[in-house]
């Protein structure tokens, strides 16, 4: 039998994953990441964690087809991370430094990409070649699948659709310095960003002015009970995030969008919100494509980089 393994690393754990070349995962675990000195040393606590289960299930480097990583940052086709700042890296090719640690064969990608890879394989996209993955979560992440292959662009920055502009006269800043992203009103924070301005605006009722700290979660659930002004909010996050994914549709035309990520928790609201808007935005040989949510959580990108190694 033919294994490999997937890691994801974050800011403070790394999600490690042992799998069969099919597929099926057989063990998965964290280590810690230290980002002492720049992260210099995450490489070689990857390379250790890899050489220890190995050992512990007794398998030879002949049986493992390789590790693929996915990297809180850009990352080209080579395998280059541009700077990774939740870690501290700098510019360096974690293909060749992790494939001489090692001894395997090594792929890195983007993180929010082998999630796109794993939700693919594995999850809300399995079956389909062409997809646009979404996470949405304290930011917009994505990436984008054609043929069964990542688009990540000559810089790392393809599927970013986060920081697509969908309002080009907002005042505020996104978080990268720009105005008007997706970012600012399709993620968790975007769409509390929102509930404060529409609260503040006006006198309107809504069970939103009880919440003494207001979340996403409060604003999905209100809608879900009818509370106006929680699905006029619902409906604003949803026809920017359908504004962005219709640029997206003309110019890859996948066969499936899956939503992930923390706000996807609160179900199909979303997946036919987007949809309604989707379709009212875009030519009818666009409208075909599916609305999904995501079903792999936090394991989508241990597997959607393992999928890396036999993809």
């Amino acid at each position: 039998m033919r294994y490999c393994f997937g890691v994801d690393i974050g800011g403070t754990t790394i999600k490690m994953g042992l799998f069969t070349a099919e597929g099926e995962l057989l063990d998965k675990w964290e280590i810690k990441t230290d980002r002492e000195n720049g992260g210099e040393n995450v490489p070689a606590d990857i390379a250790k964690a890899i050489d220890g289960k190995c050992t512990e299930k007794g398998l030879e480097k002949g049986d493992i087809t390789g590790v693929g990583i996915g990297v809180p940052g850009p990352v080209t086709p080579d395998g280059t991370v541009m700077k990774c700042a939740n870690l501290g890296w700098g510019i360096f090719n974690v293909n060749e430094k992790m494939t001489a640690l090692t001894g395997l064969k090594c792929s890195a990608v983007n993180d929010a990409n082998a999630a796109a890879l794993g939700e693919l394989w594995r999850g809300g996209g399995k079956g389909y070649k062409n997809l646009v993955f979404v996470t949405l979560g304290t930011g917009v992440g994505g990436g984008i699948v054609i043929d069964g292959k990542v688009i990540s662009g000559i810089h790392g920055g393809g599927g970013e659709i986060g920081h697509i502009v969908v309002n080009p006269l907002e005042k505020d800043t996104c978080g990268c310095g720009g105005h008007g992203h997706l970012e600012q009103y399709a993620s968790a924070t975007g769409i509390v960003r929102l509930a404060k301005k529409a609260l503040n605006a006006s006198g309107v009722g809504s069970v939103l002015r009880d919440k003494e700290e207001l979340t996403c979660k409060d604003i999905f659930d209100a809608a879900k009970a009818g509370d106006s002004l929680a699905n006029e909010l619902v409906d604003t996050m949803c026809s920017y995030l359908a504004q962005a994914l219709s640029g997206v549709a003309a110019t890859c035309d996948p066969e499936a969008y899956v939503i992930g990520g923390g706000v996807s928790k609160a179900g199909t609201i979303i997946t036919d919100t987007v949809k309604k808007h989707f379709n009212g935005n875009n030519m009818n040989v666009l409208t075909t494509a599916e609305f999904r949510l995501a079903e792999l959580g936090n394991d989508a990108g241990i597997y959607g980089a393992a999928y890396l190694t036999i993809g």
